[in-house]
């Protein structure tokens, strides 16, 4: 990866982290408790999802596969980043990723989303060209590289901010 790409890989990240944060700023405590309906998530169940996700797609990273990544492709990661950060199609969540109460209050949850986010920013930033050469496997994606998985933290979060601004209208 040429250090342009992986800076931009990093930015991608950094901008979906403020967008995800933009998203979820002003929200009180009480507000993010509420689910705008039945069997949607409230805000903090989105936060926490997010976290949950993020730290699994990063350990897939940390603990790769043995399979051979695939090679780059820079037309799969902008199709990734569009197509999940997009709304238009809904997709149900792993079980293991589902919302369960791990976080009693929005800003604790929110402490960790800071977390785990600097976590994988360091982690692209490390890894350079080195991204491309782990491989992972996504339930819904198949086999991915590292750059792949990402473009997908960055997406998905970008795609939960998206649904934050929803139930906070819907509130």
């Amino acid at each position: 990866m040429a250090p342009q790409e992986q800076s931009e890989i990093v930015k991608c990240l950094e901008d979906s982290r403020a967008d995800f944060r933009a998203a979820v700023d002003g929200v009180s405590e009480a507000q993010a408790t509420v689910r705008p309906a039945p069997e949607k998530w409230s805000v903090l169940e989105c936060v926490e999802h997010i976290v949950v996700a993020e730290g699994r797609f990063l350990s897939w990273l940390q603990n790769p596969g043995t399979d051979p990544a695939p090679p780059m492709d820079k037309q799969k990661e902008a199709k990734l980043l569009l197509g999940v950060s997009g709304r238009s199609q809904r997709v149900n969540a792993p079980e293991p990723v589902h919302p369960a109460g791990r976080f009693a209050t929005l800003a604790e949850a929110l402490a960790q989303f800071d977390d785990t986010r600097a976590k994988s920013i360091r982690f692209a930033d490390s890894s350079g060209a080195g991204l491309y050469s782990l491989a992972a496997k996504h339930a819904f994606f198949g086999p991915v590289n590292g750059a792949e998985v990402m473009v997908l933290i960055a997406a998905h979060a970008r795609r939960h901010a998206a649904q934050i601004r929803e139930i906070r209208t819907a509130l």
